[in-house]
């Protein structure tokens, strides 16, 4: 199965700030560019989203579920059931990443988008992310919430490619 994750950074590698706002990514792109980075074509690619509590927070805050033609799992050991407004659109599941990998195979997914820090450093630290696409936003935080944390043991990529926009932004894809 493929499982990959695709997601933006400061350039100092933050994904978002201390308390959580991602306001300095949603207004990056001062320009109001169509161009979407790579987004939409990574997204028709994959049948399942999966993220943590902390990303769906945010989701739901936005005016309209983004989701809508795809499986949405949630990673959440404190989150007992879906809030009625949203039925339908996401399932929690509090098991283990690899259990949760081998049920979603089973069930026929091929290519799942993993978002959301701790969510993506759990994935990694079980060795389970195929691809990962970070899009550097030419911005400096000072601090926030990195993308990575402590990793086992170095973790080797091998280069697909980088490509730059006019903006500034900076997406580089990696195997691992």
């Amino acid at each position: 199965m493929k499982i990959s994750v695709f997601i933006a950074t400061s350039l100092d590698g933050f994904i978002a700030r201390l308390n959580g706002s991602i306001d300095w990514l949603i207004s990056a792109d001062e320009q109001d560019s169509p161009e979407d980075y790579g987004y939409q074509e990574f997204y028709d690619s994959i049948d399942c989203l999966v993220m943590g509590r902390n990303s769906l927070e945010k989701i739901i805050n936005f005016p309209e579920w983004p989701y809508e033609d795809k499986r949405v799992v949630i990673l959440s050991k404190t989150l007992e059931e879906v809030p009625a407004q949203h039925v339908d659109k996401f399932e929690i599941y509090a098991g283990s990443l690899n259990e949760l990998v081998k049920r979603l195979e089973t069930e026929g997914f091929e290519s799942l988008y993993i978002d959301g820090g701790k969510t993506i450093q759990s994935f990694i630290n079980h060795d389970l992310v195929t691809d990962i696409t970070i899009t550097t936003i030419p911005i400096l935080l000072g601090e926030g919430l990195h993308l990575f944390g402590k990793i086992k043991q170095d973790i080797k990529l091998t280069h697909i490619e980088t490509k730059s926009y006019p903006n500034g932004f900076v997406k580089s894809t990696y195997e691992m």
